[in-house]
């Protein structure tokens, strides 16, 4: 189940469950689509993987049980802006591998 963090592990930009700016990679780092693209040049700084469009979890129940309501977002932050340089360079180096042969 996604753990839907609550904001970006770069500029702390909050993205609610219903965000349609929240990227994540493989292991649920988050980022905002701003910081996935401008800044992190689409690598994660803590994996090298891609980013794709994080789901939106429903806050309807269309089925018993299945709803934001009964599996929550996560409330606590991973905050832990990355130096724009350093990830320039390790962007640089890991996007000429595309990520499905990362």
């Amino acid at each position: 189940m996604l753990q839907l963090r609550p904001s970006c592990e770069h500029c702390d930009k909050a993205l609610p469950p219903n965000s349609t700016e929240a990227m994540i990679c493989s292991y649920e780092c988050t980022f905002c689509a701003d910081c996935a693209e401008h800044v992190l040049g689409h690598v994660c700084p803590n994996c090298g993987g891609n980013f794709v469009a994080r789901p939106i979890r429903p806050s309807t129940e269309w089925r018993p049980g299945v709803s934001l309501s009964h599996q929550p977002a996560r409330k606590d932050k991973v905050f832990k802006p990355v130096s724009v340089q350093e990830q320039k360079e390790f962007a640089a180096r890991v996007s000429k591998t595309p990520p499905g042969s990362r």
